[in-house]
């Protein structure tokens, strides 16, 4: 039994891993975010994030796999997704080229960051940019969906180690993402700042673009 759950908590960090690795919206905003807040911005960005995925995951195992995975259902996912991450991205956008965004340091350089939102709306942007990816609800319904039904077979116990090792290959990787970003805060002038977010909100409607088109060729695009 034991070997077993090893076995599927190794599964699931090597998978979630390799999803996590894939550039992708959720690793814009945690470079985006970090460069506001520090390295802090990591693990509440994947807050957020873990929390949608907890919902995914006792989703799927009430059956909502199936309905994901329908081919109207996923071009709709397609639509709003690409949507929300256009929105995001202009806004991105506005405020860099407005001159809005700060570099959150001490005047001496050194000092902590100064948290330019509410933590809550870290944390919120994280399971946000999540719903708006179609890829990601597309693998929870169908790559997340089989790993579930065999973590099922192992009862609480399965499901546990199955979603601790998913989420611990997230954490470890946006965690390491915004401590590098943090670390070269420091390094970057302000047009140089402003750039980065610029380039951030440009790959996030690029990305929306590209949902909206996988949408309207159909489900097989996805």
């Amino acid at each position: 039994m034991l070997a077993e759950l090893l076995a599927l908590f190794t599964t699931a960090f090597m998978v979630g891993l390799s999803g996590a690795l894939m550039p992708g919206p959720l690793l814009t905003l945690t470079i985006e975010e970090s460069a506001r807040r520090g390295a802090v911005a990591g693990p509440l960005l994947v807050l957020g994030h873990g929390l949608m995925e907890l919902l995914m995951l006792f989703l799927l195992l009430f059956g909502l796999g199936g309905f994901l995975a329908h081919p109207a259902v996923s071009r709709i996912i397609a639509f709003l997704g690409g949507g929300v991450l256009l929105w995001m991205g202009a806004g991105m956008l506005r405020s860099a080229r407005s001159g809005r965004l700060q570099l959150e340091l001490q005047e001496d350089g050194n000092g902590p960051p100064l948290p330019p939102r509410p933590v809550f709306q870290t944390v919120a942007a994280g399971g946000i940019i999540s719903l708006a990816n179609p890829y990601w609800l597309l693998w929870w319904a169908t790559i997340g969906a089989a790993f579930v039904a065999q973590a099922a077979r192992l009862g609480a116990a399965g499901i546990a180690f199955f979603f601790g090792g998913h989420i611990i290959s997230d954490l470890g990787w946006y965690s390491l993402i915004a401590c590098g970003v943090a670390a070269g805060r420091r390094l970057l002038g302000r047009q140089t700042y402003h750039h980065l977010i610029m380039i951030c909100g440009l790959f996030l409607m690029v990305l929306g673009i590209l949902f909206i088109g996988a949408g309207y060729r159909g489900p097989v695009g996805l």
